[in-house]
C-alpha cells in the first residue's frame, strides 16, 4: 500500500501523521517527502475497511488537505524510468567506479557478452572493453571526455567515455560531456557508451533516405493534428516502443503505419494483431509461431516482421500469460515458438495502441507494471475527431472521391446543410464512423447532391448541437435556434414561399425573419 498526502508545510505535521500509523501498529517500509507539501508513505497492504479508517484519521489532522492511494513512490517511479531507459537504449552502456570496476550495465551489453549481470558487475572494465586504459585515464591529473575506437569481443565500436563527477557546490552527480578537466577529488567514476559501427552507418543512411510521404495521406488542417504529425515524424526515426493512445476509430493504426513507412524499417514488414479479437491460444501462435505435430515450423508475426515493425492493437486486452512472454521478448529480443525448445532472435519495433486506462488496469492486477514501463517509453495521443473539426470537411471530400471512384459514379456535391451537420455532429466513432456514414450515403444516393437526409446518423444524438446554442435566456436561445434552422433549410428550397410552407408559417413571416437574420441563399 502506498499513500500520497497533500499537506501544509508546518512544524510537527510529519510527527502527527506517523503517530496515526503507530496508533494502529502499522509498520512503515518507506517515507518520502517531495517538496514541502507532498508526503509519500509505503506500508503493508491493509483490509479495505482498515484503509478507509486510516485515511479518515489522516484527513482529520490539521493541515492535511488530501489523502489518496498511488501506484508507486517517486523514487520507485524514477528507478523504473532509469531501468526502462537503460534497457531500451540500443547502445551498450557500462558505468564504472574510480577503480574501473563495473557498477552498472544495461541489457544490450549483457546480451552482447552473453553473461549475467552478476558476472559483470564488480569486475574490471578492462576484462570486457579493450583498446583504451580506462583505469589509467581515471588516475590522470586531467580527466576529459574521450571518443575512442574500442573493442568488445573482437568487434569494433565507437566509444564515448564520459567522466562521472560530483559537483562540489550542489553535491549532485553529473556527466562531464564537454572536454573540460575534472578535479581528481571530485571524480566518482565514468560512463562508457559503445556505438556499433554498423548501426552508425545505418543511421546515416536513414537520414539520407528518410521519407515523410506517408504522413501526407493524413489530413491535418487542425492545430492538434499538426502538432501530432510533427511529433510522429520525430518519433518515427527511433527504435524504442511507441504507445499510441486515443479513442476507437481515431486513426491510431494509420499513425503507426505512417511511422513505420517513414522509418528505416520501411523496406520490411509492418504486421498487426488485435489483442482483443483473438483467443489466448490463437494469439500466442499468431505472434510467436508454432511447431506443428509433423515438425513443421510456422513462423509468427514477430518472426515474419523481423527488421520491420509490429503493431499490437488494444494491448490492454492481452492475457497475463502472453504479457509475460512478450515482456521477455522486449527484454532479450528472444522467444520460443509454441511447442519448440529452440530460441528465436528477432529485431522488431513495437507499436502499441489502446483506449484503456493502463495504470488503472495495473491497479486492478490485469496488466503487468514492468511491461507497462517497457512499452511506455514513447507515447502520443491521437485527438478525437470532435476535437479537430477543421479536419472534417477535408476528410469528407477525400472519402467521397475514393468512394465515388470505387462505386463508379460521379462525385456528389456536398450541400452547405450537410457540411454543417457533419461538423456539428459529435462523431463518437471518430474517423471510422465518418467513413462508414459517407460510404453508406454514397451507396444509396440517387442524385448528385448529398443532403442531410441522405446521412444515416442517430436522430436522438443531442451532442450534435453546439453547447453555445443553449447559452443565455430562453428568448436568446430560441432566436439562435431559429436562425440556425433557417440557415440550414433556406438553401434547399427554391423560394421563400416553399420554405414558409415547409415550416407552416406565412410567406411574410419567413421573409421578415430572413431579412432580420441577414440570411441569403448564398
Amino acid at each position: 500500500m502506498r499513500l500520497e498526502l497533500v499537506c501544509e508545510d508546518r512544524v510537527g505535521i510529519s510527527r502527527e501523521i506517523l503517530d496515526c500509523f503507530l496508533a494502529r501498529d502499522i509498520n512503515l517500509s518507506a517515507i518520502e517527502i517531495q517538496q514541502p507539501d507532498r508526503i509519500f508513505i509505503k506500508s503493508p497492504n491493509l483490509e479495505f475497511s482498515d484503509l478507509q479508517a486510516l485515511m479518515a484519521n489522516l484527513r482529520r489532522i490539521s493541515g492535511v488537505c488530501d489523502v489518496k492511494t498511488v501506484s508507486y513512490l517517486p523514487s520507485e517511479l524514477e528507478h523504473q524510468e532509469i531501468q526502462t531507459l537503460m534497457t531500451n537504449l540500443p547502445d551498450i552502456v557500462f558505468s564504472v567506479d574510480v577503480k574501473g570496476l563495473v557498477s552498472l550495465v544495461n541489457t544490450p551489453a549483457l546480451t552482447a557478452l552473453g553473461l549475467l549481470e552478476s558476472q559483470v558487475k564488480g569486475h574490471c572494465i578492462s576484462n570486457f572493453v579493450k583498446g583504451f586504459s580506462i583505469a589509467k585515464w581515471l588516475e590522470s591529473e586531467e580527466v576529459c571526455a574521450q571518443t575512442q575506437k574500442l573493442t568488445l569481443l573482437d568487434e569494433d565500436f565507437l566509444g564515448d567515455i564520459l567522466p562521472l563527477s560530483i559537483s562540489s557546490d550542489i553535491n549532485q552527480v553529473a556527466l562531464s560531456k564537454a572536454a573540460v578537466a575534472v578535479k581528481p577529488d571530485e571524480l566518482v567514476g565514468a560512463v562508457i557508451i559503445l556505438k556499433s559501427v554498423d548501426r552508425i552507418g545505418k543511421q546515416f543512411n536513414f537520414l539520407r533516405t528518410f521519407q515523410f510521404a506517408a504522413f501526407d495521406e493524413i489530413h491535418a488542417k487542425s492545430d492538434k493534428m499538426n502538432v501530432l504529425i510533427n511529433t510522429a515524424k520525430k518519433l518515427a526515426r527511433l527504435d524504442a516502443p511507441l504507445m499510441i493512445l486515443g479513442e476507437t476509430g481515431a486513426g491510431k493504426e494509420l499513425i503507426a503505419k505512417a511511422c513505420h513507412q517513414a522509418s528505416g524499417r520501411s523496406q520490411h514488414q509492418f504486421l498487426a494483431l488485435n489483442c482483443a479479437a483473438v483467443p489466448d491460444a490463437v494469439a500466442e501462435s499468431e505472434l510467436f509461431g508454432v511447431v506443428t505435430d509433423d515438425g513443421e515450423n510456422k513462423r509468427g508475426i514477430f518472426e515474419l516482421a523481423n527488421e520491420g515493425s509490429v503493431l499490437l492493437d488494444e494491448i490492454g486486452d492481452m492475457s497475463p500469460y502472453l504479457q509475460t512472454k512478450f515482456l521477455r521478448l522486449l527484454e532479450t529480443g528472444c522467444f520460443r515458438r509454441v511447442g519448440d525448445e529452440q530460441e528465436v532472435r528477432v529485431d522488431v519495433r513495437i507499436f502499441c495502441t489502446t483506449q484503456n486506462d493502463l495504470p488503472q488496469l495495473i491497479s486492478d492486477g490485469k496488466f503487468r507494471q514492468d511491461l507497462y514501463y517497457r512499452l511506455n517509453v514513447l507515447s502520443m495521443t491521437v485527438p478525437a475527431l470532435r476535437e479537430r473539426k477543421e479536419d472534417i470537411i477535408p476528410l469528407c471530400h477525400s472519402f467521397c472521391s475514393v468512394f465515388s471512384h470505387e462505386l463508379q459514379r460521379t462525385k456528389p456535391q456536398l450541400s452547405r446543410n450537410v457540411l454543417d451537420l457533419l461538423q456539428s455532429y459529435s462523431w463518437p466513432g471518430n474517423v471510422r464512423e465518418l467513413r462508414n456514414v459517407l460510404y453508406h450515403a454514397l451507396t444509396l444516393l440517387e442524385g448528385d447532391v448529398l443532403n442531410p437526409c441522405d446521412l444515416n446518423l442517430p436522430t436522438t444524438n443531442n451532442s450534435s448541437f453546439d453547447e453555445a446554442l443553449f447559452d443565455g435566456s430562453l428568448d436568446e436561445a430560441c432566436k439562435r435556434f431559429e436562425k440556425l434552422l433557417l440557415e440550414r433549410l433556406y438553401p434547399s428550397y427554391p423560394s421563400t414561399r416553399q420554405l414558409a410552407k415547409r415550416l407552416g408559417v406565412s410567406h411574410t413571416a419567413i421573409a421578415n425573419k430572413l431579412r432580420d437574420y441577414q440570411i441569403t441563399k448564398k
